[in-house]
């Protein structure tokens, strides 16, 4: 079974379709939304995993709808060297994946809760986190 993350980006044309609920009734995939947001003029990003047997035929199904589809090969990674736990980055991370060990009070990063919203990387006053492509 295929499981892969990608980011589906909708125009103004598209963006008020059942699109999603098609991909899970018409071709059994299973879908957890990671990041979604639409913009005044109608237009929209989802960052999605996507797992099923027939993910291939749900990607060609996007495209008939004329959904740009995009492999996500971006990842947050947390440089160790650089943290000095000091917990700026888990007041804004919306899933947990970094968070406050106790008792050691170390920043721990857990990546597969990650969602890549980037919050950490905007926040972290000496940059330990990082984007890597």
């Amino acid at each position: 079974m295929t499981n892969k993350k990608v980011v589906l980006k909708f125009s103004a044309q598209n963006a008020d379709k059942p699109i999603i609920y098609h991909l899970v009734k018409d071709f059994d995939l299973i879908i957890n939304i990671l990041k979604a947001s639409i913009n005044p003029h109608k237009e929209g990003t989802m960052v999605l995993e996507i797992s099923g047997d027939r993910y291939e035929e749900g990607i060609s199904f996007l495209e008939e709808q004329r959904v740009s589809v995009l492999p996500l090969n971006q990842e947050v990674v947390r440089n160790e060297e650089r943290c000095t736990s000091c917990g700026a980055c888990t007041v804004h991370c919306p899933t947990q994946a970094l968070y406050i060990d106790r008792p050691s009070m170390e920043v721990k990063f857990n990546d597969e809760s990650c969602i890549l919203c980037l919050m950490c990387v905007k926040t972290c006053p000496v940059k330990a986190m990082e984007v890597r492509i």
